[in-house]
């Protein structure tokens, strides 16, 4: 069994509670989850790496245990996380974001909200759905489809959702049940509307033109296997960002930590020395 620590809360400007998780000491790494999850995603990896750094993973709003906020969009959830680490005064920082993660982390860098060191962006992308000029995601109608299946069967469509995550990777049925129990089923599912105002966000979401203005050392890590965000918009990625390496990671989905969980601590590590 995973030792989870306690949830802390910050209280923002707005009166809003947002609760984070911290684990081990060293330099801070703030590390940001996915739709629909909790930063007790991160619980296995953090203790993998808590004994090089002070890993700092915050419920973005409406998720885990934090207050929904307002707005579900890139930049609100991006100016909750600054002002959270600013009131606990992390100071300069590593910062990873998986999947909306990523898209808030990369809108933290290119509005210069916190004083960041690297970057880490594991299964992210800068447009999640596809555009006449952009073919690297899902289709319109598929978002839509998933939206809608929200409003039926709430539980279930977020469950399938967890499953895609997998499609394709040989892993043992007793991996799996262990990811789902410490990852899903000891957190919090978001209300139905703050799952779908965020999915809404990302629908509508492109960050393209932000990508010129995140100069930090960058680590795009991709599952090959990828079905929800495909290779393809990781690669286009690191062409774009100045300053960045990829890691494409074989026989794994949308999840990597969870499905290589070796391999992501030490070329996680090793970027960060």
């Amino acid at each position: 069994m995973l030792e989870m620590p306690e949830v802390q809360f910050v209280e923002l400007s707005n009166g809003q509670k947002l609760a984070w998780r911290e684990w081990g000491t060293g330099s801070p790494l703030i590390m940001l989850h996915g739709w629909s999850m909790s930063s007790i995603v991160f619980a296995e990896v953090a203790e993998a790496l808590a004994g090089d750094f002070r890993l700092l993973c915050p419920d973005l709003p409406g998720h885990g245990q934090s207050d929904p906020s307002s707005s579900s969009d890139f930049r609100s959830f991006a100016n909750a996380i600054s002002e959270w680490a600013s009131k606990i005064d992390v100071g300069s920082v590593d910062l990873l974001g998986w999947s909306l993660g990523g898209q808030v982390a990369m809108q933290i860098a290119a509005d210069h909200l916190l004083l960041l060191r690297k970057l880490l962006l594991i299964a992210t992308t800068p447009r999640f759905c596809q555009a006449d000029n952009w073919s690297n995601g899902l289709l319109e109608t598929q978002v839509r489809a998933l939206d809608r299946n929200m409003g039926r069967a709430y539980e279930k469509t977020l469950g399938d959702f967890f499953v895609l995550q997998f499609v394709g990777e040989q892993m043992s049925k007793e991996r799996y049940r262990k990811i789902l129990q410490f990852a899903v089923r000891s957190g919090r599912l978001p209300e139905p509307d703050v799952a779908r105002a965020a999915l809404q966000a990302l629908g509508n979401g492109d960050q393209r033109e932000l990508l010129k203005k995140i100069h930090q050392p960058v680590l795009v890590m991709h599952g090959e296997l990828d079905q929800i965000i495909p290779l393809a918009a990781g690669e286009y990625l690191c062409q774009q960002l100045p300053n960045a390496q990829f890691s494409r990671i074989p026989g794994v989905g949308h999840a990597p930590f969870f499905s290589s969980l070796k391999l992501c601590v030490e070329q996680w590590r090793n970027f960060l020395q």
